[in-house]
């Protein structure tokens, strides 16, 4: 794979890294809505400043997308499939920086305070309003499923490339061989 094909390594790591770290929120959080034992307390704790470093970090990662182009498509892959690719991407860093945007809102109008552990304390970003908080918490229930499913389907469409195809899709980000 040339240079051209393969995204910056800056790129693939925060990939990665925002990858581990969506699946293990994707997984608290599922966990925190079906609990209202001592566990819920804990993963909230885990909760609120992992979606803040998210949000900290797809700001960073589009600001660098935003500079650093994605390499091309496969230029025989289909053009819907070329218009699924790109919506589903932005839809994943619209979620990334909506959710927990949403989530801050939605602690600040039920005037709960939004720690990041070492007494870090994020100030409110809205007021304390019971109906605002009720309806931002289905909002961001709902964006929460929506980016499970978008999720779920970014990784079928790289194992599809990946297993299936063998395009070189999945080793642009992974910095791996091109395919035989």
């Amino acid at each position: 794979m040339s240079r051209s094909d393969t995204f910056h390594p800056f790129a693939r790591v925060l990939h990665w890294l925002m990858a581990l770290m969506i699946l293990t929120m994707l997984f608290v959080g599922a966990g925190m809505v079906s609990t209202v034992e001592t566990k819920h307390d804990w993963l909230l704790a885990i909760h609120k400043p992992l979606g803040i470093t998210i949000f900290v970090l797809a700001l960073i990662r589009l600001g660098f997308r935003l500079t650093h182009p994605a390499p091309p498509l496969p230029a025989d892959m289909p053009l819907w499939q070329k218009l699924a690719a790109h919506a589903s991407h932005w839809l994943l860093y619209a979620l990334m920086i909506a959710l927990p945007l949403i989530g801050w809102g939605m602690l600040s109008a039920g005037n709960y305070p939004v720690t990041l552990g070492g007494g870090l304390l994020l100030p409110p970003i809205l007021p304390s309003d019971p109906l605002l908080f009720a309806w931002l918490r289905e909002v961001h229930r709902y964006l929460a499923w929506l980016f499970f499913l978008t999720f779920l389907a970014h990784m079928g469409a790289a194992l599809m490339h990946g297993l299936i195809r063998r395009d070189g899709v999945l080793q642009s980000m992974t910095g791996g061989r091109a395919p035989d």
